[in-house]
């Protein structure tokens, strides 16, 4: 049995490839740790992918706390503010979203556990 399938392309048009292939509601797990402004399209694409009772695993949620001071980081850090931006709007998000329970781990730099309902 093939375990491992590997996909070289952009993480967004790969998980629209899985879609297109009819693998909605098929994944147990999905772990996402990419780029930071992405992981929002990445946790939407992949609730299409997981199945209920799935976990979609988000790392690096606490942005090395910078989440918490974003006005503190220099402005010529511009990466690591628009890193921190984005996971503080999707940490709001996954705050209300009605379609998954959510756990956030104080481990290393911050996991959220998402399961689907």
């Amino acid at each position: 049995m093939k375990k491992i399938d590997v996909r070289i392309a952009p993480a967004s048009d790969t998980l629209d490839k899985l879609i297109e292939e009819g693998q909605g509601g098929t994944f147990d797990f999905i772990f996402i740790d990419a780029d930071k402004p992405g992981y929002d399209t990445y946790y939407e694409k992949g609730l299409v992918l997981l199945r209920q009772g799935g976990i979609i695993a988000l790392d690096n949620m606490f942005q090395g706390g910078n989440v918490l001071s974003i006005s503190d980081i220099p402005a010529n850090k511009k990466g690591a503010r628009e890193d921190a931006e984005a996971i503080n709007k999707l940490n709001m998000k996954l705050h209300k979203d009605e379609r998954v329970r959510l756990s956030l781990l104080k481990i290393a730099d911050g996991v959220s556990l998402c399961e689907k309902l």
